[in-house]
């Protein structure tokens, strides 16, 4: 048997260098988010579109965007169409899916009549299901900027 005298190691030194695979990892997963989000981004369409307090997206999974710009033109999704085309289009789509909603996005500027014809289209092609979309926010304008009718007094 051999008797040594234990020898004591010198404590680990503490590391000076930055791990830098959870730095790549939290870049990545963020790359990959900003590469989702930029075709979203650069597709907004531009409308002013009314407030109400009760505008919130129902729950439905399938539906049809549609949009009328202030100019008039008619936006089915991303693709900019003629009155006819429209119609075309609204038939084939509730062939397809008769159960989708029609979520109408109008600028407040857009007459109402035109808003009307293009419901009345929407119900002939056979979709039933019509949403509204709307800002979140105060009611109508009209009524906020009216002076509020003085107290009748009594003489």
């Amino acid at each position: 048997m051999k008797f040594g005298r234990l020898e004591r190691r010198e404590a680990p030194k503490p590391m000076g260098e930055i791990n830098m695979t959870p730095l790549i990892d939290v870049m990545l997963v963020l790359l990959v988010i900003f590469i989702i989000a930029a075709p979203l981004m650069g597709s907004a369409l531009k409308l002013d579109l009314p407030k109400s307090d009760a505008a919130a997206p129902g729950p439905g999974a399938r539906f049809i965007a549609l949009a009328i710009t202030p100019e008039g033109a008619y936006l089915l999704g991303e693709d900019q169409l003629d009155a006819k085309a429209v119609r075309e289009r609204l038939v084939q789509l509730a062939g397809r899916q008769p159960d989708a909603e029609l979520r109408l996005s109008a600028d407040r500027t857009v007459p109402y009549g035109k808003v009307a014809q293009l419901i009345g289209w929407a119900q002939k092609a056979g979709l039933n299901r019509i949403a509204f979309v709307a800002e979140q926010g105060e009611g109508s304008e009209a009524a906020d900027a009216a002076p509020a009718p003085a107290p009748a007094t009594k003489r």
